[in-house]
């Protein structure tokens, strides 16, 4: 870990671990402790403190860029899923999350 990298980054996983642990404590009333270090979008390891879930506050260029690709992708896989005929999913719902997806691509790709 890099104490003197002075770069807000996104964790690998794009804020998953806070919704997962979410969901666990809701679910079963146990909250896990938050991990001290994380892997980055970059490839480090770092403080979790020094990550943002934010577009704006992430000052790391290959973050930004990692976090944007992650939600484009994530989109396109929606919109796939959404063109699926006879899911028991509202395609409107999975077009809307595929929206949601875009526009946190385009605020990670405009800083």
């Amino acid at each position: 870990m890099d104490a003197s990298d002075p770069h807000i980054h996104v964790t690998a996983e794009l804020g998953t671990e806070t919704e997962t642990r979410n969901l666990l404590s809701s679910t079963f009333g146990l909250v896990a402790d938050r991990p001290r270090d994380v892997r980055t979008g970059c490839g480090r390891r770092v403080a979790f403190a020094m990550t943002a879930q934010q577009p704006e506050h992430v000052t790391c260029l290959p973050c930004r860029e990692y976090a944007a690709a992650k939600h484009l992708k994530t989109a396109e896989q929606l919109l796939e899923t959404a063109a699926l005929q006879g899911l028991a999913l509202d395609p409107t719902d999975l077009r809307r999350a595929a929206d949601h997806h875009r526009t946190l691509a385009l605020r990670y790709g405009s800083g």
